[in-house]
This record gives structure tokens, sequence and C-alpha cells, in this order.
């Protein structure tokens, strides 16, 4: 089941996230986050608009996935850069697939026009998965982090949407 997280769900997209910080690239950070992180995190998320999406099983948060601001400036408010995190014992189920589904629905019924994929260049899982949506490269930045003792290449992929029906500049 998808569903929108709360607060009770935090301690299990906690779990997921700092297992990914600790045995992946797919987050470029060295220090697992702390519970109130994460509630500051979900706050600062709630306040701006941006979903939250849980995916359930067994009374059980398996994965999450989420969007945010691409970048700061107000020009690029139609962009948004989503993430999609699954537990290490769910993966290859169908799940990162279901939640992306999810989130582009919600991109799109929101009006914003690109949903941008940061991805660490050699997790070909994830760039397969984003192709199959019709991501397309936009970019790689060589060199851009430097984890497990070695340098990792960030791929950029987008997906334009249909974008507002009235885009203003605000």
């Amino acid at each position: 089941m998808i569903r929108e997280a709360s607060q009770k769900d935090l301690k299990g997209i906690l779990n997921i996230y700092n297992d990914a910080i600790l045995h992946t690239t797919a987050v470029y950070a060295y220090q697992p986050q702390t519970l109130e992180n994460r509630e500051i995190w979900y706050e600062q998320k709630k306040s701006e608009g941006y979903p939250i999406f849980v995916y359930e099983l067994d009374n059980k948060v398996v994965g999450f996935a989420t969007f945010g601001p691409f970048r700061a400036w107000p020009a690029y408010r139609y962009s948004i850069e989503h993430s999609v995190y699954v537990d290490k014992d769910y993966r290859k189920k169908g799940i990162a697939t279901s939640l992306m589904e999810r989130l582009i629905a919600f991109a799109k019924e929101e009006e914003y026009m690109t949903l941008i994929a940061g991805i660490d260049a050699a997790n070909d899982k994830s760039i397969a998965m984003h192709k199959n949506f019709g991501f397309v490269h936009s970019g790689t930045i060589k060199k851009a982090g430097f984890k497990f003792n070695r340098w990792l290449d960030l791929a950029f992929y987008q997906l334009e949407l249909v974008g507002p029906n009235n885009p203003k500049e605000e």
C-alpha cells in the first residue's frame, strides 16, 4: 500500500535512509541521520507542500519517495528533484517502480514541468528504472563526490511533464 507518510513512519524512513548512507552510493553522505533530523525534514517537506509517500507492507514501511526543489531560485519553481529508497530486504519486488508511478502522478497533478533525478552513474538498476519511465540523460558531473575511498560520478536524468497551464513569474 502506498500512502502519505505520517510522523509514525519516521523511524522506518530513517532506517531505510541510514542504510543507504552507510552501505550505498545512493546518498553522497557519510554520517547517519538522527530521528530529530528526519522530524525536521518531515516538517519542512510538509510545510512547503512536498509529498512524502511510503510503501507499507505487513505494517512496515519498506520504501519511501519524495521530491523537493531542484534549485532555490524562483525561476526553478516548476522543476523538482526526487528521491526513492527501498529497504534492502525488499528490493527487486517492484516497490521503487510503484513509488515512482505515484510520484510522477502527483507531480503531474501539481503541474510541475520537469522531474529530475540525480543518480550515481554506476547505479545501473536505478538508471534503467528511470529510463523505463521515459527519463532522458541530461548530463553527468564527473567526480562529483568522494565516498567509499573512490570518486563518484553523478548522472542527471530528467522527465518532461505537461507543466502548468498558466506559468507565472512570481
